[in-house]
């Protein structure tokens, strides 16, 4: 897990929306056993660090999903902002017992 870790900066530095979505482009994903891994990790033992890799390597996703609803007169960095907050509810509620993906 800290290899993974290590790929994932703590913060994304970043001044506008294009850059965000740059950076987050940037970040690996996950394979499906290292995210049923972190998500167990999570889940039972309250891993924090685990939950933050879960969604950041899932942010790309958010973001594509944003997009899609960009013509329904919201900015698109409100968007990407409640996507996250959905992504984080998501991360709280997965359970990998199920056999699905986040």
């Amino acid at each position: 897990m800290t290899q993974m870790n290590a790929l994932i900066p703590m913060q994304l530095n970043v001044g506008s929306l294009d850059a965000y979505i740059s950076s987050v482009n940037r970040l690996p994903m996950l394979s499906a056993a290292d995210e049923i891994r972190l998500a167990r990790e999570f889940r039972d033992h309250e891993n924090l660090e685990a939950a933050r890799t879960l969604v950041m390597s899932h942010l790309r996703l958010v973001v594509s999903i944003a997009r899609q609803y960009l013509g329904y007169g919201l900015p698109h960095a409100d968007l990407i902002q409640e996507g996250n907050i959905g992504l984080m509810k998501a991360v709280k509620r997965y359970d990998p017992e199920q056999g699905t993906r986040l």
